[in-house]
């Protein structure tokens, strides 16, 4: 399963955003560009191809974008994506609705291609100044009642797990967030999830730092994160960043660390997620977020495949029964999996990667194989495969 933001915009797409991702010469918010070659919908930018021509970007608010994705999961073989729900569109507003479209032409478009889909409650967003987790239970109960979320109109591919439809809540145990675990509700959230009689039987997954079970590094050091995870069923932690092919036997010690996190998760009967990603780049969003510490284009790079390989192979020969791919379609950080273009636009003053030389849906490919070799349709290879 993959992780989609569907949050992209677009001038022109009839949306309420009033500044689009990528932006301009000058300053843009996306690391990787989209091969749109395919979509039916397109619109011009202020960015310029080598060629001379303008490029062109898609707009996830367009039922055609949203179609296209979904097909391409079910022509690569991607088991399907966890819908991302900021907790900003749990609040009534143009945002709710603007994402009510784009989720609801992702539940037709799973329905169509048989792909599994499921929504992930992303906590970025909350405030934690008197707020707390409310809004969620709210939200959960109007896509029950209204988008019928667990219950689409033609074929349910809601994601289930021991026959009960999965629920994530990201964003657990992070030291930067606003928000104190202690005082948000997450007890009571869980509980409704897990036990509402009308809205409940939820299989509840959990967002949470790559070091959750060693409680330092990257995650608060509060024990009482234990005690929520403990109230859950599966747990997925956060690895984009972590691990890096420039690092000697990094992949030794992204295997041990899956290892250890499953024996614990073995001992409390809790489920476990590993994270992968093919790489990283947030070289432009970091110039004017983080001016003090701008990253390097590409900074964790993708090896034209290798790092994403060495990750999925790893994960597997580890013992790994399920995958979490970061991200599908997220441009900004550059860690989609979706058709990147590997002759992104030029400019002065922003910088986007490429993609090695190789074909754009190598990413969609390997995800493919490895789902099959996960499912043990065909033999592991840890060196990647060639098509």
């Amino acid at each position: 399963m993959a992780g989609y933001q569907g949050w992209f915009r677009a001038a022109g797409d009839g949306s309420a955003a009033r500044r689009y991702a990528y932006g301009s010469e000058e300053r843009s918010g996306i690391d990787a560009w989209p091969d749109v070659s395919e979509y039916e919908k397109t619109y011009e930018t202020p960015f310029v191809l080598k060629d001379g021509s303008k490029a062109r970007f898609f707009s996830s608010l367009d039922k055609s974008t949203v179609d296209l994705h979904f097909k391409w999961m079910q022509q690569y073989g991607v088991d399907g994506v966890f819908m991302q729900r900021f907790f900003n569109v749990t609040r009534e507003g143009s945002g709710k609705k603007e994402a009510a479209t784009i989720l609801g032409n992702a539940l037709e478009a799973a329905s169509k291609y048989k792909r599994a889909i499921a929504v992930m409650y992303d906590l970025s967003g909350l405030k934690g100044k008197g707020e707390d987790c409310s809004a969620i239970i709210e939200d959960w109960k109007y896509l029950v009642d209204t988008l019928k979320v667990t219950r689409q109109s033609g074929a349910n591919t809601y994601l289930h797990e021991n026959g009960k439809p999965v629920v994530c809540i990201w964003g657990i145990g992070f030291p930067d967030r606003p928000y104190d675990i202690r005082n948000i509700g997450l007890e009571r959230l869980i509980d409704f999830l897990k036990n509402d009689p009308v809205y409940g039987n939820c299989t509840v997954m959990l967002g949470v730092p790559t070091a959750w079970r060693e409680l330092n590094a990257d995650c608060i050091h509060d024990p009482y994160l234990h005690t929520i995870i403990k109230k859950a069923d599966i747990i997925l932690p956060w690895m984009v960043q972590r691990f890096s092919p420039l690092l000697h036997n990094d992949m030794d010690r992204y295997r041990d660390m899956i290892v250890d996190d499953m024996e614990w998760c073995r001992r409390n009967n809790i489920e476990y997620v590993p994270c992968v990603c093919p790489g990283f780049s947030w070289h432009n969003l970091s110039k004017y977020e983080f001016p003090d510490d701008v990253k390097p284009v590409g900074s964790i790079p993708r090896q034209g495949g290798r790092f994403y390989w060495q990750q999925l192979s790893t994960a597997i020969l580890a013992g790994a029964g399920m995958i979490y791919v970061a991200m599908f379609d997220e441009v900004n950080e550059g860690t989609a999996i979706f058709k990147v273009s590997d002759n992104p636009p030029v400019a002065k003053n922003v910088s986007f990667i490429n993609m090695d030389g190789q074909p754009s849906d190598l990413y969609l490919w390997l995800t493919g194989e490895a789902a099959k070799m996960l499912r043990k349709e065909k033999p592991l290879t840890t060196v990647m495969p060639v098509r």
